[in-house]
Parts: C-alpha cells; structure tokens; sequence
C-alpha cells in the first residue's frame, strides 16, 4: 500500500513546472497526448485531448514586466521569430511563467490574437506590478512550417529514484515534440517506470572527536560548551542574530540575546566543524570551530553590512566572423560574493545547466543568429544586479568588415577660401565611423581581446582646394578597412569649490574605493588618469581640513579617450552644536528661512556609544550638514547619482526629498562616536504626492558604489508629538554607524530622455558636434497647480556627449505635460555654453524642434524675461511623448524604453541645442583630426599630432603696437624631413587679445606645430614656422634669448621680410624666458588648455585667462591702422601669385597698379600719404632688394626706394647714402595723396641725384 501511494505522489509531482529563481527559459511547449500502450512498468504521462482548429506555436516571452509592463505584442514576436508565427492567428494563450493562466492572476491585462499580450503597471493595484507572462497563438491549419521528419526529439536520461533508501519509487525521462501540428505529436511526451532505490545502510560517519548524533550528520562533544559575542559594525551588539550548524542541512541552533552573545553545548571542537550567523541587512558569519582540548572557548565575530552585488566588468562589444569563437566576461563584487550568473542574448535567459552559472560565456563555432545584444544577470543571498548591454557582432565569411566607402564629414575653411561649387566655406574630406569590426584575432579566448579593431581610414588621396589666390592641400579619405584601433587613454580633471561662494577645497585627498588616487592643488584643482578597467567611475573627496562635508560623486567619463572636465560642488560642513548624550535631542533638518523644516532627527538619550561598543555619557559634537532640494541652487552639490538595484538587478532612480550627513565626536577627544536607534521624523506637508507617501524610504550611500541602500521604512506616527503640533509625521528607524550620508528618496519609475547636442557654432552643422561636453539636468519638483512640491528639485544627472550628442534621463508624465520640468545646461572644460534663445527671437529651427511640439514643452532659455541672466540654461516642461502622435515621434523627448532611438537619432531628428560662443581662433590641419575624439587620429607624416597618446602643444607669444587689435596666423610646413619638406602640416590663426591697462597694445598666443618626432618614430623634422600678422604691420623686436637659441641649433631659417616672422620650430620646451610655451599631455584639448594658460600668464607654471601683454613675448610688431575698405595685408599676401626671386622686372607692373586703384574706388582726395598708404600703392615692386637692404631704416613698404635702387643697381652703400635714404623716406611720407607710385621714382631720382 505504501508502495502505491509513493507511486500516485511521484505521479502528480510531474504536473508541477519547475521555475528557477525568478526567470523562465524559453522551449518548445509540451503537449500532452493520450497514453499508448506500454509494458506494466512504464508509465505515460497523457498528453492534451483537446482537439484545436489549428496548430499551435511554441511559448514567446520576448518582454519582462519592468518599466511600464511586460509586453508580447505580435509585430515584435513576428519579428524576433519570423515564420515561427502565422500572419493571422486564430486565438492566444497567455500564461504567467509559474504556469498560472492569465485569467487567474487578478491582474487587469490586455490581449487580442491581432496585437498580441500586455499588461500596464500602471494598471495594477498600488505597490503590485505586472507579472511575467509568456504567450502562444493558435494558427490556422497548415499555416506554420514544420519539419515532418524529426517530429520528436530524443528522450532524455532517466531521473533518480524518487523514493527513499528502501522504497519503491518513480523515475522518469521526458522529450519533446518538434512538430508544429497537433495530429502528429499524438505520443506520450513524458513516461515513468517503477523503480526501487538503494538498500539503506548504518550510519558511515566516524567522529575523531565524540560521538555521532541522531541524524548522522555531526559529531556531538556533551561536555563542552561554546560562548560567542557577536557585534554590529562599529562594535555595537548584534541581537537576535541566527547561529546555524552547517550539517548536510543547516541546522539552527540559538539565537543571540540583547548584548550579541549566545551559548552553544555539545558541539565539538575538532577545527572542522562551521557555524554560520546570519542577521538581516549583514553578510553571513562563516566561522569554525577552534581545535582545543579544553572545555570551553568563546569566539568574538562583528557583522559587515550586505552589499548588493556590484558590476566591475561588463561584458565588452565584439565582433567575428561565423565559425570563429568568442568570450563575454562578467564579474561581480558584494558581500557576500555573488555565486551564480545568468546570461541572457536579446532579453531571453539562456539555458544555465549549459554554462554552469559561469561568469564567463563561452561562444564556439559562432553562427550568425547569435548576434545580437548580451547582458548578464550576478546574484547572491543580498540581491541582485544586471550589467550593461553589449553588442556581439557575427558576420560571414566572405562578408567586409567594414564599409570601404567612407561617409561624409565637412571641414571648415579659412575666411578666405570660399568654394563656390558648394557654396560654403566647407570642404568634405571624409571618414570613417569608429566602430569594432571583425578582425585578425589569435586563438586564444580571453574576456578582452589582445588586438582591439576599428573601422579606419586605410587610404587617403590628396587634394588642393583653391582659396583666395593660394590653394590649401588637404588628404581626404577614400577607403575604409578593419585595423587596430588607435590607443587611447581616459582622464579626468576638475575643480573642486564650495556650493555657497567657490571656496577651493586646497590639498584635499581624492580616493577610489579605500584608494587615494589624487589629490586637489591650491586652486581646487584635480586631474586623474582613469585605469582602463573601470566601469563606473566613483571619487570621494575628503576635505583634510574638516571645512566640508566629505563628498561622493560619480562622474561620468569618455571610455574611447580624451579627457572631461567636472566642476565638483561641495556642502560646507554646519558648525557642530553641543547635545547632552544623557538627554533626548532634536536637531532640525531645513535651510529655507522661513519655512517649516521637511523633517527633524531625534535621538533618545543613552544612544551614543564609543566604536568599540562602550556606552558613551559625556558631551557630544554633532554637526549635522542638510541639502535641502528646496533651494535649486544646491542641486549640483548632490551627492552620487541618485540610483539604487531592485530586487530583479535594474538600476532605478531615487528622488529625493533631502540628503544629511551626521558627524558626532566626543567633545573632550574629538573620537567619532556611533548613534543607535534614532528617528527621523519626515513632515508629511512637505510631500505633496500623495502615491509618495508610502513609497517614502530611508536610504544611505554606500561610498564604494556610489549607489544608495535601504536603510529602512517610514510610518505614519500614532499619535502627535505635543499638544500644539498639528502636523502629522512619517517616522523611520535608523541607526549611525560606519555610514554618515542618509537620504530621504521616493524610487520613481515615470522616466524619459532628452536628446541634446552641441556645436562649435550658431550654424549647427552636424560636423562642427562637439564631444567631451557635460551636459546636466535638474528635475524639478511639479510646477504650482499640480501634486508635488513647487520651486524644488528633485534629483541632478549629468552626461557626456558622443559622436551624436547626449541623451539625459529626466522624470516626465503622459497625463499632464507641465507635471514635470528640467533645466538643462552644458559645460567644457569649465566654460559654460550657450542654449538657443527663446526671445525676443523665437525660432524653432535654430532651437531644434519642430512645431507644434515645441509650444507643448514651454521652450524657455534662462535670460527669456530678464536679458540680465546668463544664457547658459533653458526649462522645458516634460511631456512624455504620445506613442500615436507623428510629430511626437520623433524626439526630442523619448520614453524610457526608447533609449536606443534616442542615442542613435540622426542630427535631422528633432534635438535641443547649445554652442560654444564662436572664438577668434581658427585650426586647419592638411590630415584631418577631431581632437574631441582621439580615436580619429590617422597615421600620416602630415598629422599634426604625430603620437596618438602624446600631445605636444606649443604656442609663441606675439606682442601687437597698434591702435587695433590684429588677426595673426601661423603657417606650419615640413623643414628639416625627407618627407615633409615644404609640405604644409597646417594653419592656426589667433586675433589679439586688447591689454587692459595699455590702450595701443594687444597680444596674441598662437599656436604652432612643435618639431620633434613624425609618426614613424625614424627621424626629427624642424617644423618651418612662419608668424603673419594681418595688416600694416613689421617686425619691431624679436626676443633675444629666442633669437641666440635658435642661432646657436642651426640651420638658420632666413628672415628678409619684416611684416612677417619664420622661423625652424625649437626642437627643446622653452619656457617664457623664450615667449615659447609647451605642454605635452595624453589628451590634445588638456595640453592646449595649460599651455595657453601659461602663455597668456606669461609664466612656465602658472594660469591665466587675463591676457599679460608684456611678460613672456617672443616677437614684437608695430601695426598701422588700415582705412576702411582696404584689403588687409594678410589677405594681399595671399592673393599676389609668387614671384621667383631672380626675377626683378617691374614691367607690366604700373597698368596693374591703376587697375587696382581703380577698382578700390578711383582717385583720392588731396592729404598727406600715410606709410599704410604707400605700402599698398607701391608694394607690387621687387620685395626682396628692399627686405635686404633697406629694412634697417626705413619701413619695408617704402617700395619707391626699392625702384630707384633697382634702376640705379645700388649695392655697396656708404654712411653718407644712408643718410640719404633716411631723409628720402621722410620725403615720401609727405608726398600729395594723389601721387602716383609710378612718378615717385623719377622725384627721388632727381632728389638722390642732387
């Protein structure tokens, strides 16, 4: 009889669906058929009598219920399975992934055979969610594809013996029907056979030490006794806490009483035997038991708080070809350790009996349906956490990696190169998109490939562009191919300041985890080079000198290189008050004057205890640090991100109500001291949104992370405080231990982002984004009229932007579009950009958004009623898009679960926008290279930077005598190079900077290409360095330790022309001593940044963005104002066609000359002839006689002399000709204005002659 029962048991145990943890994988349903004969120990499990018009698909569950729902609507299954759905299904079948129908769950869920499943969170009751469904469809007869000659596939081994030692048993083995028409799968998809388990024998277990137990599973000493105190960290005692023996199963044996200690008989202390110690919110204890012969021995333990696992390497994107192998690596830290792994390839859980739980996927033999997305799943007893989404690209064997045909990029030109075919002052050169392709690869299967590949350019072509009587030669990319991608390296600087008035924080420590990895300059100032494994980038500063409260950020960077630029913001710490620790104490939490505080902390008395546990009675220190969210100015100041994992392992956003640090000391010593069970008491007028009030939490941070834990719940107070208080409050427990930053924070789950990017311009041309730009957004509190605080923010993100900008996750509603609204500002390098404005000129093309969208987000830059304020911001109102709704369909607001819509947008979809305010600089380079992206970078003698993880920047200083302030630009070709020589590498052109103390004199910092080293690494090039001022200008000095250095590292550049300077770039970095300034730096926009910094200083090591006109200068010229109308003298030197030096005739010159006066407006009134006057009514005559011979007394544009000179072959000239000439330059100056240059000649002439 007992036979018989066992059997009907083991019978029914095989209806039950077995789920692992919480996820579902995905198989072909099974079916059950009616039973067919069988011998009398084997038993079939029926299959489905119900006999369908159709055939039926396999199970989808293509969704999980977070976000917004669970959805399995039929286009996305059609497109993820194709054929494997009919067109018209008859029916749908919906179950959750226990097996429970739909229609029992008690959920509100939607469903048609034409759309498909879903469920809306928002739908449910309060605090319940979706649950995860997965779906089938009955199809039509014949409408689905099978293969009628596998219809079943094999059946699997045996199962154990069902019963225990001794028994008759069941044990069965399954397989699977592959076809997808009933009629077919008309066998037993399940059977069972009886079987008798194993004879049951004595107890094996030997005890070196006392005597087996009962259970046979633990030896027992009765003699002995074990004490043990167990503490909370920070040395308080841990009560109640779980003490279990580790047998074949656990075993709880006591509990530990009020002061954490607890007493165990009868164990044994063999040195084997483990006691595990739980307590909820702490790690487990694991400890074994000490080897001693005595009677009695006690052991001490102190809990270490339950961290969530945490990702410290995600998977990374790679690509292969079909046939090849590939690992995706995925590790975790926690405590305890993260001990199983799930994978998942495009949101389905992958089979974990096949990778074992593994942190390391391993793929062989890739086929091309294994491409797609890839994330794994750490799980522990704490929790839970998933790790970013990687993409693993698989193509085939004869497939191009990469698109040899390069895409188009335009490069802008000089002002006076427009090309008239595009009618613009771009030139399109070309390039390729940065991508990982499919490579040369070992064989070798590591979690980071040894050889990183990047599509790149792999052949250029070299092209002149016409300009304004010059042509420019540039390379333009022709081909794209697979290939190494350049090194990169990611860094970090910043400024660290205080919120209220800028205070630098001076020599603070900057730490990683329980690393100090930098540390701030006097300024404030940090710069740290980020390891090339770090995922998530969390700093804490720590103010040595107790000004500020220690302060936890995480900082976004630029994984592909270049470095970022972060203003870290700090709260001043409060000036600690003296509390009684014998008495009650209440400490205020608000920083509003004038309003009520949003909540207060009380501390019973007798709660502050010493770190080693001591009950402490004497005075207390407590400084108490708020950031109230009800004062927008503290929103950049928050600390970390604002995020904390849920159960299921996704990163969810917190709004917070507000942040406190606590920092109690003994008065007398100055030792930290520990609180326990204090309370907070949250006032509930301060939180307007009704569904807030229950889903209000405690929550600290944790520094390693950066992400914020659960500290507890809030409750509704019974009863109130005192007589005269009628506000009713939340109160939530909480102790102050190894912890000191707490948050009061409401998880949010309405989500959405917000496409932004940035220029370099007011033009808005997608070639001219700008990477590396923080681009930041503050959520504030719901406007005046609806359900939430007014004038409050609730939570600060901040972004990098990419090759195609940035998208910012903001709070938004679907019901009400003024609910929610942002303020949104950009910044470089400390620079804050500009937004488009919205008045008085309101023009929804330069903003980026078409009407009517654009009206319903409420538009408003931060200077659009007062012009006074900076421009640098805009508000919008957050109106989630409305999925049927064409205008809102494409951006710029996206709903959270179209984030990849959103980064991958292209610059025509609706987008906002900020730009930099267009400076006086400008930067050619013949090889094309975005310094924001030095990923770029291409191997060529012409590069200008010629070692990607190595940017030298140099600059000279100009200083400019005139009235005006004047353009000068650098030419840089090859000088000394075999393969550069009299080759252009590039322009940069600079306007000077006016002095503010001297009002004729401005200076100008430029830039020039430093000499050293070409890519190859075979030999140094002196770069030829022409300095050009633009206008009536000439050389008044140059620099004499410049002038002795270069005289003494030949060869010699040669300098006839005084409206000019060259020189053969110095090889060594002279400092200001020179007017030479040099920085080299792993990122090319830092070495840039420093070096003008010391140049407009005037120093070697010090920082200005004053311009110092007469410290540090290099070369000096006296410019002459020019008349309106006039071409420049840069721009003349450009468009006159070079002359051969041997060529010394002026005939056909003077028509020419007339010509030109003509066209400049005819004749001139009567005056005197000024020396700009002259030079440009004569200029046109032999330049290299006059440079010679007459630049040391009169002014090289004095171009009548140098005709006279030239008829009368003067060459050796003595002291009395000198003379002549002097007196002769001041004759021409007083020459009538109408004169003609070719009349000049014949008067100085007959002059000299007399």
């Amino acid at each position: 009889m007992a036979a018989i029962k066992t059997w009907v048991f083991s019978f029914l145990v095989l209806e039950v669906t077995t789920v692992l943890g919480r996820q579902t994988m995905l198989a072909q349903s099974v079916r059950r058929v009616q039973p067919v004969k069988r011998t009398p120990k084997t038993l079939a499990k029926p299959a489905d009598s119900q006999e369908s018009p159709g055939e039926w698909t396999t199970w989808f569950n293509i969704d999980h219920p977070g976000g917004q729902g669970d959805y399995e609507r039929l286009d996305a299954i059609r497109f993820y399975y194709g054929e494997r759905v009919c067109a018209r299904p008859l029916r749908l079948e919906a179950r959750t992934t226990d097996w429970m129908p739909a229609g029992s769950t008690g959920q509100v869920v939607h469903g048609s055979p034409r759309e498909g499943f879903w469920c809306l969170n928002r739908e449910q009751r309060p605090g319940q969610n979706c649950s995860n469904y997965t779906v089938r469809f009955l199809c039509p007869p014949g409408s689905l594809r099978g293969d009628a000659e596998h219809i079943w596939s094999s059946w699997s081994p045996w199962s154990k013996c069902s019963a225990a030692c001794g028994h008759t048993g069941v044990q069965t083995r399954t397989r699977t029907c592959l076809a997808q028409t009933v009629s077919l799968c008309s066998e037993a998809t399940e059977e069972g056979q009886l079987c008798m388990s194993q004879a049951c024998t004595a107890c094996d277990l030997t005890c070196p030490m006392g005597q087996v137990n009962a259970d046979c599973d633990a030896c027992m000493c009765q003699d002995f006794m074990l004490h043990g105190a167990i503490s909370l960290p920070g040395g308080g005692p841990a009560p109640g806490a779980a003490v279990y023996l580790l047998a074949k199963a656990p075993k709880m044996l006591t509990r530990t009483d009020s002061s954490g200690r607890f007493r165990v008989p009868g164990l044994c202390p063999d040195g084997k035997t483990i006691l595990k110690i739980t307590k909820t919110k702490f790690a487990p204890i694991m400890i074994t038991m000490p080897k001693t012969s005595l009677k009695s021995a006690t052991i001490n333990a102190e809990f270490v708080r339950a961290e969530t696992p945490y990702i410290v390497m995600n998977p990374e994107m790679k690509a292969r070809r079909a046939g090849q192998s590939v690992s995706l690596c995925c590790k975790a830290t926690g405590k305890p350790s993260p001990d199983k792994y799930f994978w998942y390839h495009n949101n389905t859980l992958l089979d974990p009996s096949l990778y074992k739980h593994e942190s390391k996927l391993v793929l062989r033999n890739l086929q091309q349906d294994q491409a797609g997305e890839y994330f794994c799943k750490a799980q522990s007893d704490a929790g839970a956490v998933k790790s970013k989404v990687t993409q693993l690209t698989v193509i085939a064997h004869d497939e191009t990696p990469c698109n040899p045909t390069p895409e188009s990029y335009l490069i802008r030109l000089p002002h006076d190169c427009f090309q008239n075919a595009s009618n613009s002052f771009y030139y399109d050169v070309g390039r390729c998109p940065i991508k990982t392709c499919a490579g040369q690869q070992d064989n070798g299967i590591r979690c980071r490939d040894a050889v990183e590949n990047c599509c790149g350019i792999s052949r250029t072509e070299e092209r002149e562009i016409q300009c304004s009587g010059y042509t420019l030669p540039t390379k333009v990319a022709v081909e794209c191919s697979c290939q190494r991608c350049a090194e990169t390296r990611s860094i970090v600087r910043g400024r660290v300041t205080a919120a209220d008035n800028g205070e630098p924080m001076r020599f603070g420590h900057v730490y990683m985890g329980n690393n100090r990895v930098s540390m701030t300059g006097y300024k404030g100032t940090f710069t740290l080079h980020i390891p090339q494994d770090t995922e998530r980038l969390v700093l804490t500063f720590v103010d040595r000198l107790q000004k500020f409260v220690n302060t936890t950020k995480v900082l976004p960077f630029n994984k592909k290189g270049s470095a970022v630029f972060h203003e870290i913001k700090m709260l001043r710490q409060k000036e600690p008050i003296t509390l009684e620790a014998m008495e009650t104490n209440i400490i205020p939490l608000g920083e509003v004057i004038g309003e009520d505080p949003v909540a207060e902390l009380e501390i019973p008395s007798k709660s502050f205890y010493r770190q080693n546990g001591e009950p402490f009675t004497g005075k207390v220190k407590a400084s108490v640090t708020f950031l109230d969210p009800r004062n927008i100015s503290t929103a950049t100041a928050a600390q970390s991100d604002l995020n904390f994992i849920n159960d299921e392992g996704d990163t969810f956003p917190l709004r917070t109500y507000g942040m406190f640090s606590v920092d109690f000391r003994d008065e007398a010593t100055s030792e930290s001291l520990n609180a326990g069970k204090v309370k907070v008491h949250l006032d509930s007028t301060q939180v307007k949104m009704p569904e807030h009030v229950p889903a209000m939490k405690l929550w600290s941070l944790n520094p390693d992370t950066g992400l914020w834990e659960e500290e507890g719940d809030f409750k509704f107070e019974s009863q109130r405080r005192n007589k005269r208080e009628e506000r009713t409050f939340l109160v939530g427990n909480m102790e102050i231990r190894e912890r000191r930053l707490f948050n009061l924070d409401v998880p949010e789950s309405r989500r959405c982002f917000i496409k932004v990017r940035t220029y370099r311009s007011e033009r808005f041309l997608p070639s001219e984004q700008i990477q590396g730009v923080v681009v930041s957004v503050i959520n504030l509190e719901p406007r005046t009229g609806f359900s939430s605080n007014p004038r409050a923010w609730g939570r600060f993100d901040s972004v990098i932007t990419g090759p195609n900008g940035a998208c910012l996750p903001a709070f938004c509603d679907d019901q009400s579009p003024d609910a929610y609204s942002v303020y949104v500002l950009a910044s470089l390098s400390g620079e804050e950009l500009e937004a488009v404005e919205s008045s008085p000129k309101f023009n929804p093309n330069a903003i980026g958004v078409p009407q009517p969208y654009l009206n319903k987000l409420k538009y408003r830059r931060t200077d659009h009623e007062d012009p006074r304020v900076k421009k640098t911001a805009f508000q919008i109102s957050m109106a989630k898009p409305r999925p049927n709704s064409a205008e809102e369909s494409n951006g710029p607001i996206y709903a959270f679960e179209n984030l990849r819509a959103c980064e991958e947008a292209p610059p025509s979809a609706a987008h906002f926008r900020f730009y930099q305010i267009e400076g006086d600089r400008y930067d050619y380079n013949t090889v094309p290279f975005n310094e924001d992206d030095p990923m770029s970078w291409t191997e060529d003698y012409l590069a200008w930077w010629p070692k990607p993880m190595e940017f030298r920047a140099c600059y000279i200083k100009v200083k400019i005598v005139g009235p005006l302030e004047v353009n000068v630009r650098s030419r840089n070709m090859g000088g000394t190079h075999r393969q550069t020589v009299g080759k252009l590498y590039g322009i940069r052109d600079v306007k000077s900077t006016r002095d503010r103390d001297q009002p004729n004199v401005s200076s100008a910092c430029l830039e020039f290409k430093c000499s050293g080293m070409l890519y190859d690494q075979d030999r140094v090039d002196r770069t030829l360095v022409k300095v050009i001022p633009q206008g009536s200008c000439h050389r008044a000095s140059v620099n004499s330790m410049l002038h002795e250095y270069l005289v003494n590292h030949l060869p010699l550049a040669v300098n006839n022309d005084t409206s000019e300077y060259t020189m053969l770039a110095p090889l060594d970095p002279l400092g200001h001593n020179y007017g030479i300034y040099t920085v080299t730096d792993q990122d090319p926009r830092t070495a840039k940044e420093i070096a003008l910094g010391r140049c407009f200083d005037g120093t070697s090591d010090g920082s200005s963005r004053i311009m110092k006109s007469n410290v540090g200068v290099a070369l000096t010229f006296n410019c002459a104002e020019r008349q309106v109308g006039r071409q420049s003298a840069f721009q003349y030197l450009q468009s006159t066609p070079a002359r051969s030096p041997a060529t010394g005739t002026v005939q056909g010159r003077v028509p020419a000359m007339r010509q030109q006066r003509a066209s400049r407006g005819g004749l001139r009134r009567r005056g005197s002839m000024g020396p700009s006057e002259i030079f440009w009514c004569c200029s046109t005559t032999s330049e290299q006689l006059s440079l010679v011979v007459l630049s040391p007394f009169c002014p090289s544009h004095v171009t009548a002399v140098v005709r006279l000179m030239h008829r009368l072959s003067l060459v050796n000239l003595n002291i009395s000709g000198l003379v002549q000439f002097v007196s002769l330059c001041l004759y021409l100056l007083s020459l009538p204005h109408d004169a003609d240059c070719h009349r000049a000649p014949t008067m100085t002439k007959q002059r000299f002659s007399s």
